[in-house]
């Protein structure tokens, strides 16, 4: 019972972590992409709302662990990856169509390097603290930071690629990217909430 509770303090702790992160990084974020036009940046944002949402649905399940908890908080989970999914896809599509070029962003890319690395490691905790526990949402949640990652990292090669080679539909496209893991995860979360 004492290694459960100190795995349990362990998941919270890295929730927090993982909240406070992305609190900051959706204000960052977020201007940086208003302010560059950059549809993958603003989806990026926008995921990291997804994010928070996702760590408040792990921290409310992680205070009051049972099945209904679980299936509720995958649901929700689940749900914002399709919204987050739609917006973007819509965005993206818009962008394409109306070859908006979007215009560079230093601080967007320094937080996107540094998200990366973050993002990486608390999956890596969170993984190893949800096997112990046997914890679905909270490996549910894991598997998000991961695509939090990997996104930061399809939306740096973006943003790279725009700054460097001029190549403005590289910002859209990676926002399809976004879109691609959006729906994937929200479906693998929806099916891990009815089995």
């Amino acid at each position: 019972m004492q290694t459960t509770q100190k795995l349990l303090r362990r998941g919270l702790l890295l929730e927090y972590l993982t909240l406070g992160w992305n609190v900051v990084g959706t204000c960052i974020v977020m201007k940086s992409g208003l302010q560059a036009n950059s549809i993958a940046l603003v989806g990026f944002g926008l995921d990291s709302l997804v994010e928070i949402g996702a760590s408040t649905v792990v921290i409310w399940q992680l205070t009051g662990v049972n099945q209904k908890r679980e299936q509720q908080g995958l649901r929700l989970i689940g749900t914002a990856f399709f919204v987050l999914a739609t917006y973007v896809l819509i965005q993206s599509v818009t962008t394409l169509l109306a070859q908006a070029r979007p215009q560079q962003s230093s601080v967007g890319i320094g937080w996107l390097v540094a998200t990366f690395v973050v993002m990486l490691a608390l999956a890596v905790g969170k993984a190893h603290t949800g096997r112990k526990l046997d914890n679905p949402v909270l490996l549910t949640e894991a598997r998000v930071t991961v695509v939090d990652a990997y996104l930061a990292g399809s939306v740096l090669v973006g943003l790279l690629l725009n700054t460097f080679f001029g190549l403005w539909w590289a910002d859209p496209v990676a926002g399809l990217v976004i879109v691609f893991y959006g729906f994937k995860e929200g479906w693998h979360a929806w099916i891990e909430s009815v089995t």
